[in-house]
């Protein structure tokens, strides 16, 4: 009998580490899949333009509807860790974007912000999404803010956590490493640059193991040159054409998250939106950097949800 407890014991862990040393590509399927059913998230696809769209949906159907759209480099799987803090309360909805994830990854597709926004309504469009709460994080909170101006009577709120598209008061490290146009700081180089990378958005960095690197980045070496192309487009819009000056377009109630220590986007943007979206909140974390809904996301759906049950 003790054989048996202790071979049920270990039997677990034997096969973890089966799975990290001979197939770790199946171990992260693996927790990317528990991810996904811990916060009752589904994956599903809807044609869209004859293009399909694959994402992510949790949640009760008949509760408010949250559109939550990735940042650059980023997919649905972005709002995986903070899905099970709002599913509960709320219908959940995350997209892969053109571009990014298992969408299609056409390099001759134009990446610019308003055609991008003008998917995300015609991905809203062809699921009958009628005025969604919709969020964003970096690139994908750039055009959370767009689809606000672009289509105001569309959303019911905005929620912008750490977004692009517009300038505060002070540069970032990142703008200041992009400055000479002849280095990508948010491409991979290799596998071994994937280190400086994730400690450059998060602030924290967590450790990651060795043998999962390979599978964890593969579509980032594999699509290196095509999201070099996206990144340029929208760094030189972001410079050329922010929407620091549209700001007042937005007419719903907005929500700004922020991150103190972002490195990609400096924090210095949240007076500059605060002080351009009339009626808007805003809330600093002082222990995270870029991603909130994954550095702390329990906190951040906090801040989320609180915002949103004050709507009425």
């Amino acid at each position: 009998m003790t054989k048996i407890l202790l071979i049920l014991l270990f039997a677990p862990l034997i096969a973890l580490a089966l799975l990290y040393f001979i197939f770790p590509g199946r171990l992260v399927a693996f927790g990317r899949w528990a991810l996904r059913k811990r916060g009752g998230m589904v994956q599903k696809s809807v044609a869209v333009d004859g293009r399909d769209w694959p994402y992510l949906e949790g949640g009760d159907p008949a509760k408010p509807l949250l559109l939550l759209v990735h940042g650059f480099a980023g997919d649905k799987d972005n709002w995986s860790m903070i899905a099970p803090y709002l599913t509960r309360d709320y219908h959940v909805i995350a997209p892969d974007l053109p571009g990014f994830g298992e969408n299609e990854r056409n390099p001759d597709l134009a990446y610019d912000l308003q055609a991008q926004t003008a998917r995300l309504k015609a991905f809203a469009d062809a699921l009958g999404l009628r005025r969604p709460h919709v969020g964003g994080n970096s690139m994908g909170g750039w055009i959370a803010l767009r689809y606000a101006i672009d289509y105001p009577d569309a959303l019911a709120s905005l929620i912008l956590l750490n977004n692009a598209g517009v300038n505060g008061a002070n540069e970032s490290d990142l703008q200041k490493q992009a400055a000479n146009e002849d280095y990508n700081p948010l491409v991979l180089a290799n596998l071994a640059d994937a280190d400086r990378l994730v400690a450059m958005v998060v602030h924290k960095p967590p450790h990651i193991p060795a043998r999962l690197k390979p599978v964890l980045y593969a579509d980032a070496l594999r699509y290196r040159d095509q999201l070099d192309g996206i990144f340029w487009t929208i760094a030189t819009e972001g410079r050329d054409h922010p929407l620091n000056g549209r700001l007042g377009e937005v007419k719903v109630p907005t929500l700004i998250i922020w991150g103190r220590h972002d490195k990609l986007i400096d924090v210095s943007c949240v007076p500059v939106l605060e002080a351009g979206i009339a009626g808007s909140r805003s809330h600093i974390f002082e222990h995270v950097g870029h991603v909130p809904m994954i550095e702390d996301p329990k906190a951040t759906a906090a801040v989320m949800k609180d915002f949103l049950a004050g709507l009425g």
